[in-house]
């Protein structure tokens, strides 16, 4: 292998990595702004997942994380520490990633009790697959709990009226045309 070709191999792991902490984030955005189809985006047809209480198909986990996050007025996803794995690349053009990812979620509901509004430590644990042409999606994840706490609704402090607020659809400033 050449120097060249050392440097382009080099920069395709770099694409791929990027490729894939790019799904994790869209899949946080799709939960945060209730964007089913962002996250249905995220995972490959026949994908599985592992996360809280569920176990099943994308399409089972989609109904399920549906109602889920329908039940709060507001949850925001921190990830960090990202960490993919690449598997060799196939003949077919194929190959594997893992990826795993720690995430502090917070959880807010106006109306399901003090013990709905939560702050979740997690990680998830993907199996990344880049088929064809479709690019990378998670073929499967597991989900853990690291701990939980509820959110002390003494120490909230109200938006004031005239300020901006996150909206959980379509009508979010993130979804305004970047041109």
């Amino acid at each position: 292998m050449t120097k060249n070709d050392a440097r382009l191999q080099r920069l395709e792991e770099i694409a791929d990595k990027r490729e894939i902490e790019d799904v994790v984030l869209r899949y946080c955005r799709g939960v945060d702004r209730e964007d089913i189809e962002l996250i249905r985006s995220c995972y490959h047809p026949d994908a599985t997942e592992e996360h809280g209480s569920f176990q099943g198909s994308i399409d089972e986990y989609i109904e399920w994380v549906s109602r889920l996050i329908s039940r709060y007025s507001m949850s925001m996803h921190f990830v960090g520490n990202v960490l993919v794995e690449l598997g060799e690349p196939k003949a077919d053009g194929t190959r594997a990633a893992r990826c795993e990812t720690y995430g502090i979620a917070h959880h807010r509901s106006e109306t399901h009790g003090p013990n709905a509004n939560l702050i979740v430590g997690f990680r998830y644990i993907d199996r990344f697959e880049r088929r064809g042409e479709g690019g990378w999606r998670i073929a499967a994840r597991v989900c853990t709990t690291e701990w939980v706490r509820v959110d002390d609704e003494a120490g909230r402090h109200s938006i004031p009226d005239d300020m901006r607020v996150g909206m959980r659809d379509r009508s979010d400033p993130v979804y305004d045309p970047i041109d």
